[in-house]
């Protein structure tokens, strides 16, 4: 099919590495996945995976008390309970037996080692403990597992996907981006790239702060990003606990004492990288899942981490040197300068330039050379590894860079300060506005923002992308600044990118300096405040980024290591008792792993069929807001409804509706709406008649729907979960959506979602609120922010929708200063954000 001259409307075609020996192939969306790459059958399951445990019960209740952190005392009394009435062979005594079985089964996986790291300070040897797994090791466990390891992509591919005109190229995993295509090119032929990702940063265990731990975590990039960035065995590990250097009253921000702790990172970061470095130049073979020897090069793909570990890793001299930036040769004066190109650092010669200071006989002679690229006089770990740049490996960090800086520190900090300048009736407007937005899926719910401070990167993130929907009158090139800073992090965060949306991103980035930069100067003389920091510089490095490297590096592991730090440690040595209880939450995530496979494997399809729920919708009322009693899906691939209601006729509806404008004459016109859609999309006409519903006949009213969509972000299936109910958590709750008419796309609100039976069909109409008014002159602002403004029609006008017309679900919310109209969120998520984009140009 490659060969062919031509292609139909998102065709994918794959360009492998010529290492790999496969030729470049084009493929059919729907089939792309199915080709090389594409795991194979499932592999025969481990019929005894709890071993070392004696039996499945032993290890399901040590699991159990695992997960529920039960002491020693309560761990006892659940084995003497289960003792006394058990059914199935149950052989742990106590809680000692427990411990010992676990600690047997602890060579399931990689454990973790403790060494020690000397380092001479003054003199003397200074001496920290480090406990690290073999990084090695782990990956040889993954590349080993009968599940985990058909995951695996060994070759760089380029990718592209046809528009009706030409192919465009795309990169959504490490390996389809420059950097893994570059290294698989410096390696033997016969071989492949073995890429880790690497984070590390500090990380506060206690409410106050005081008691802090150093996990360095790992993830393949060569498994998918739903796989390494998820919660299962090929997700995020922590391999490593650095050691903190305590400060030093007497030598505390001295450039020497800087140097030492600088100097006790990297020899620490060495043991950890020391099993790379001969196989970075000599490769390995291992043996994998499908008993075929491969050699594999290793690689540090991306190291991702905040500013101040950045400035570490890359060993330069932070804020106050002279070039502070770890990527590039960028002033310390000209940091907020985002478009002008700089020189970038590379490992050779910063090598060469600390060779030639070392060098020098005089301490004058050889800062003078350091300080020339702002760098520290410290033998950095990352030179172990061949073809790893420790500049090019360090990434864009969205969260720390953007959420938790830009914005968090620096413009939301301004905006509060123009708030407080106002006066407090502004500052009750803006919470009032965002206690009036509707509730959303995975976006965060505020009573309150001006005077509340957050510590989650993601509650700033939230508070960015609606904060101008409500303040846009006054501050107003401050709210531009934000809402540009808010598309450029929109595409920050996109899941795939393709040319075009690079090329958008840096337009927005673009868009942003200029803004920024008329902002600065207009309010030089009213603020002191510098905007020349490195979290502002480092977004000029963000689209490289992409195009090199692709992935979102993904944070989830502090928050377990703070629980068990609070529920599972003495708060003594507790680094030692933390990767314990990490270690042995491995061990239970293999074991069950192999469970829940064994099980699936011994339950045949007729009986999955026949003995397990339907359970698609039915999930409890959690941080997603579902509570769904009962789900009957209408057309499975598109929509589902739920939430059923008891059937009623039209007289009990039109009854119940009295007063209310939209449901007059409700029943008339909704066989008008029928008549008209079966004529309009050929549909036979039950016995050959004009459709005439009457009173007494019925409908089922439902008031949770959920809507399924082909995402413009990635092309897969995304969901919205949306309400359509008088009462939801104590208050009304009815969503907005994007429908298909035969004219184009019109925004509405849901009133009523129900079913009708026309003959023996049962049909999903929606009774729809349309924002569809001309809105008018449109003011100057809908331009500033983009904004798409609408105007709803006056209630009596509700119209029915089938159900099939729903597009996805939307936020819509009133324009504060413009009573009666409307405003289109097109920040809730990307796929939004990008639909509105199209929206607009059409």
């Amino acid at each position: 099919m490659g060969s062919q001259l031509w292609h139909d409307i998102d065709d994918i075609k794959v360009e492998y590495h010529p290492s790999s020996g496969i030729p470049t192939k084009v493929y059919r969306f729907e089939d792309y996945g199915r080709g090389p790459g594409a795991p194979p059958a499932v592999p025969e399951a481990d019929p005894i995976p709890w071993q070392p445990f004696r039996t499945r019960m032993d290890f399901e209740v040590a699991e159990l008390a695992h997960d529920a952190g039960l002491s020693h005392e309560q761990l006892d009394r659940l084995i003497r309970l289960i003792h006394r009435s058990r059914i199935e062979l149950f052989t742990l005594k106590n809680r000692k037996d427990v411990r010992d079985t676990w600690d047997a089964a602890s060579f399931k996986m990689t454990p973790f080692t403790k060494e020690e790291v000397i380092v001479p300070f003054r003199g003397v040897d200074q001496t920290f403990p480090l406990f690290r797994r073999s990084l090695w090791d782990w990956v040889t466990d993954l590349l080993q597992d009968p599940q985990v390891g058909p995951n695996f992509v060994f070759d760089a591919q380029r990718l592209s996907k046809f528009n009706g005109e030409k192919f465009v190229r795309f990169i959504h995993e490490p390996w389809t981006a420059h950097a893994f295509w570059e290294y698989q090119s410096k390696i033997p032929s016969d071989a492949k790239p073995l890429a880790f990702i690497l984070y590390a940063d500090k990380a506060k265990l206690s409410s106050f702060g005081r008691a802090k731990g150093y996990p360095v975590v790992t993830r393949c990039a060569n498994l998918p990003i739903g796989i390494r960035n998820g919660e299962g065995l090929g997700g995020g590990r922590v391999v490593g606990w650095l050691p903190i250097v305590k400060e030093d009253k007497q030598h505390s921000g001295k450039p020497a004492f800087v140097n030492f702790k600088n100097a006790v990172w990297h020899a620490s970061f060495l043991k950890i990288l020391d099993c790379l470095a001969p196989l970075s130049r000599l490769g390995s073979a291992i043996k994998c899942w499908d008993d075929v020897i491969r050699v594999f090069y290793p690689i540090v793909l991306i190291l991702s981490a905040d500013y101040e570990e950045q400035a570490v890793m890359a060993l330069i001299r932070g804020l106050m040197g002279k070039f502070p930036c770890p990527v590039c040769l960028v002033p310390r004066d000209e940091l907020s300068n985002t478009l002008k190109v700089f020189p970038l650092r590379t490992c050779t010669e910063t090598k060469a330039l600390l060779a030639r200071a070392r060098e020098c006989t005089t301490l004058d002679a050889r800062e003078q050379i350091l300080s020339s690229q702002s760098l520290r006089d410290v033998d950095s770990s990352f030179g172990v590894l061949e073809h790893t740049d420790v500049h090019r490996a360090l990434s864009h960090d969205k969260l720390h860079f953007n959420d938790e800086g830009l914005f968090s520190d620096h413009k939301w900090p301004e905006l509060q300060k123009w708030v407080e300048r106002l006066g407090r009736q502004a500052a009750v407007q803006i919470d009032s506005f965002f206690q009036s937005i509707p509730h959303w899926r995975n976006l965060n719910h505020f009573d309150q923002v001006i005077s509340v401070s957050f510590s989650d990167g993601t509650k700033y993130e939230d508070i960015s992308k609606l904060i101008v929907f409500a303040a846009h009158t006054e501050a107003y090139l401050l709210l531009r600044c934000i809402r540009s800073y808010v598309e450029f992090n929109m595409y920050a965060s996109l899941e795939v990118h393709t040319e075009d949306t690079i090329n958008n991103g840096r337009e927005a980035l673009s868009k942003l300096t200029g803004l920024m930069d008329k902002y600065i100067e207009d309010t030089a003389e009213m603020s002191e405040k510098s905007w020349n920091f490195p979290k502002k510089h480092l977004s000029a490095h963000l689209f490289d980024d992409i195009e090199a490297k692709s992935t979102k590096p993904n944070e989830k592991m502090h928050g377990p290591l703070k629980d068990a730090y609070q529920d599972r440690t003495n708060f003594k040595n507790f680094a030692e008792q933390i990767l314990r209880y990490n270690h042995d939450s491995l061990i239970a995530e293999y074991i069950r792993n192999k469970l829940d496979h064994l099980d699936s494997q011994n339950l045949s399809i007729s009986d999955d069929l026949e003995d397990q729920p339907d359970t698609a919708l039915q999930e409890t009322d959690n941080s997603d807001d579902i509570d769904v009693d009962s789900t009957e899906p209408t057309d499975a691939q598109h929509f589902s409804l739920g939430s059923k209601q008891a059937a009623m006729s039209f007289t009990l509806i039109e009854a119940g509706s009295l007063g209310n404008p939209a449901f007059e004459r409700f029943r008339i016109k909704l066989n008008d709406f029928l008549n008209r859609a079966f004529a309009a999309n050929s549909i036979p006409f039950p016995g050959g008649r004009r459709i005439q519903l009457v009173a007494s006949d019925m409908i089922v009213e439902y008031r949770f729907l959920k809507v399924n969509f082909e995402s413009l972000v990635d092309w897969r299936v995304s969901t919205d979960y949306l309400r359509c109910t008088p009462m939801f958590h104590g208050s009304p709750r009815y969503d907005c959506v994007i429908l298909q008419t035969d004219t184009g796309i019109i925004f509405g609100k849901l009133m009523l979602i129900f079913t009708c039976t026309v003959g023996d069909v049962q049909y999903p109409v929606t009774l729809v609120l349309p924002y569809d008014r001309p809105v008018g002159i449109r003011p100057r602002k809908d331009k500033d922010f983009q904004f798409w403004r609408v105007k709803r029609k006056p209630r009596a006008s509700a119209e029915f929708f089938s159900v099939h017309s729903i597009v996805r679900g939307c936020m819509i919310v009133e324009d504060v200063s413009r009573p009666d109209e409307f405003l289109i969120v097109d920040t809730i998520d990307t796929d939004m954000f990008l639909r509105m984009q199209d929206i607009r140009s059409q």
